[in-house]
């Protein structure tokens, strides 16, 4: 089968290829009742699309096609300046592939998951990036021995995704603070340092804190008030403190989830992080009256002046922000229900506005 070009592609054929087909209703541990199940065994295909290109990708690009081929029919495509981790998935799903792994940071993984979008084929994720947040939030390990445990032993479950700007979004769209941080942190300092270079960078932003006014629209109301960071997540790990107003971020409950801080002062946006992060440890709404939650099933959020924008990971122009939740429109590989740890029980607290800097709410006719 010819490869497109700037794609890399193995794959293993005749003995080989009937023992991975005898196998993989162990490996995938999925029902013969599941959609996946059905095409799996139909297709027996999966795709790697690695990026040689992310922060912890290193020997990775080598050693992962040989190691995933010891469990997987495999054809693989590497990214490249002209050749997106989408168009890639893009190819392997007019292969036939039912099982597309993601190996890269957040970046490439929202990127192959936006072909996914609306399909029966599971993503399989192998982070190798600096943050890995949609891993993180899955509960799938940094490690890749790890990651790939859970890639051949996990189970497909259905989450939500959500279309920001025209864009596939799967974990958070970012204004101000957040956005800043992330677009600003030079990609030496991001593979030198990983997370530590984000809070470095953080930390110069948080010494010229400049609160904007806000405007969000839902579907049932206007909100204005002045901010320094608007997160709307879809899913977000704890150490994502900018995301933690609510109690809880669910990518399995069909709304995404609103986090307003203000903040004017270095001491209070420090005292505000550590507050967010133990509340979302606890999983407890958080309670400074600078800091404000809610959720929708869909938003438009514009700033004066324009701020920056950042959907998973990415930089993304600036303000107007527009999202809407697509929900149980991806399928992904996460572990078995059995292994994966429970939540704190959440606090029922769907909204928290009070205390937000000159504040207004109008609700709409």
């Amino acid at each position: 089968m010819a490869v497109a070009r700037g794609a890399r592609r193995h794959s293993r054929t005749g003995a080989a290829r009937a023992r991975t087909a005898a196998a993989l209703p162990i490996f995938l541990g999925v029902s013969t009742g599941s959609a996946f199940y059905d095409a799996a065994m139909t297709e027996r295909r999966a795709a790697l699309i690695l990026n040689p290109a992310a922060g912890h990708a290193g020997d990775a690009v080598e050693s992962l096609p040989s190691r995933l081929q010891r469990e997987l029919a495999l054809s693989v495509y590497e990214t490249s300046a002209d050749r997106s981790a989408a168009v890639c998935a893009e190819a392997a799903l007019r292969e036939g592939a039912s099982l597309v792994i993601a190996a890269g940071g957040d970046g490439t993984i929202s990127s192959v998951a936006s072909a996914l979008v609306g399909t029966d084929a599971c993503l399989g994720l192998l982070p190798l990036g600096t943050a890995n947040s949609i891993a993180l939030s899955l509960g799938i390990p940094a490690d890749l021995e790890g990651a790939i445990e859970v890639l051949v032993h996990g189970e497909p479950a259905r989450i939500d995704a959500a279309r920001a700007n025209g864009r596939t979004m799967i974990l958070l769209s970012a204004i101000g603070l957040h956005a800043d941080t992330v677009g600003e942190t030079p990609q030496d300092e991001k593979q030198r340092w990983g997370v530590l270079a984000y809070i470095r960078t953080g930390l110069k932003k948080l010494m010229s804190l400049e609160p904007f006014p806000v405007e969000i629209e839902t579907e049932d109301q206007r909100i204005h008030c002045r901010a320094v960071a608007v997160t709307v997540a879809n899913m977000a790990p704890p150490r994502t403190v900018l995301a933690q107003g609510p109690p809880v971020l669910s990518p399995e409950d069909g709304r995404i989830d609103l986090t307003i801080v203000s903040a004017t002062t270095l001491v209070e946006a420090v005292a505000t992080g550590l507050h967010l992060l133990k509340t979302a440890i606890d999983g407890e709404p958080a309670e400074r009256d600078n800091v404000g939650f809610l959720a929708a099933r869909r938003v438009r959020i514009t700033t004066d002046p324009p701020q920056h924008v950042l959907i998973d990971g990415e930089e993304a122009g600036t303000t107007p922000l527009e999202i809407e939740c697509l929900p149980r429109a991806l399928m992904v590989m996460a572990p078995r229900r059995e292994q994966a740890r429970e939540p704190p029980p959440a606090k029922d607290v769907d909204v928290k506005l009070e205390g937000l800097p000159e504040l207004e709410v109008e609700p709409k006719g």
